[in-house]
């Protein structure tokens, strides 16, 4: 009996982090969609392109990926899993390429952000934003100007065919992205044992306090808050949690008790942390964390 592979979207090309991300989750047989901006990967399932879409949504240097906050916010998605990949950027040029002969460097601005020391050290490079890091290497190696590089990961340079003139050209080793699996599927996950919810607030003293007691009253451990504006409400905030679900019953209290205390509350996903350890993670790959 022949079975479709799944079919899972990210934003970027092929050889893109995103793409690695979901490999590594669920393995090789699933089948990659390339989506060229996050708003045409979150409206890959809808179009019928894929059964599921992996984005980032933060990073341990650059922060927050917040166009994906928005997003999650538009689409009635839910978070089934959650991953976290080491990243490690390298410079990549046109075959004949040296380092000394670049020019330019261009890449997404989050990976330009994460490699700020190696682009000061060469004031002569023109820094050039891209949709993504994959994208960045196609677009330099299609050129095939020697004076071009692009920052990406290796997986990149073997797919498009670039040379790598220097590696690890990242701040920092240890540089890991956390990315999402989202599905239209909101039935319960089993292992389930962390929350990501959105909460808008009332406009007053005291609101963002009161929405965060009743975590703490039931030693809920708060992981991670993230404000972002409301749309049409200048100065207001709706925010992000992730919380972590050890007990279910506090959990459930918990958020039962903070409907109570705000304007709107939405569970975007119930699902199980990541279980690999990003220094696990860089290990396995054989960088250095």
């Amino acid at each position: 009996m022949n079975t479709k592979p799944l079919r899972v979207a990210f934003q970027g090309e092929p050889g893109a982090f995103s793409e690695a991300a979901a490999v590594g989750l669920l393995g090789e047989a699933i089948e990659t969609v390339p989506r060229p901006t996050f708003d045409r990967t979150f409206a890959a399932i809808a179009d019928g392109a894929a059964d599921l879409l992996m984005v980032p949504i933060e990073n341990s240097l650059a922060g927050s990926v917040l166009r994906v906050f928005d997003l999650l916010l538009d689409h009635n998605l839910a978070i089934r899993a959650e991953t976290v990949l080491p990243i490690a950027h390298d410079l990549i040029g046109c075959p004949g390429a040296t380092l000394a002969g670049i020019r330019s460097v261009e890449s997404h601005p989050m990976a330009l952000a994460q490699c700020e020391r190696l682009i000061a050290a060469h004031p002569e490079w023109k820094r050039i934003p891209a949709e993504d890091t994959a994208g960045s290497v196609r677009e330099v190696l299609a050129r095939g100007d020697i004076s071009c590089a692009a920052i990406a990961g290796t997986r990149a340079a073997k797919h498009y065919g670039g040379v790598v003139l220097a590696s690890n050209v990242q701040d920092n080793a240890r540089n890991f992205t956390r990315f999402l699996l989202l599905s239209t599927d909101h039935s319960p996950v089993a292992g389930a044992d962390k929350m990501t919810l959105v909460t808008r607030l009332a406009h007053k003293p005291g609101a963002l306090l009161s929405a965060l007691q009743p975590f703490a009253r039931r030693g809920v451990n708060l992981l991670k808050i993230e404000s972002r504006p409301i749309h049409g409400c200048p100065w207001e905030y709706q925010f992000f949690l992730d919380v972590e679900a050890t007990s279910p019953n506090a959990l459930e209290q918990a958020v039962d008790e903070l409907r109570r205390e705000t304007q709107e509350v939405r569970v975007l996903g119930l699902y199980p942390g990541a279980r690999n350890n990003p220094e696990e993670s860089a290990a396995s790959t054989g960088r250095k964390p």
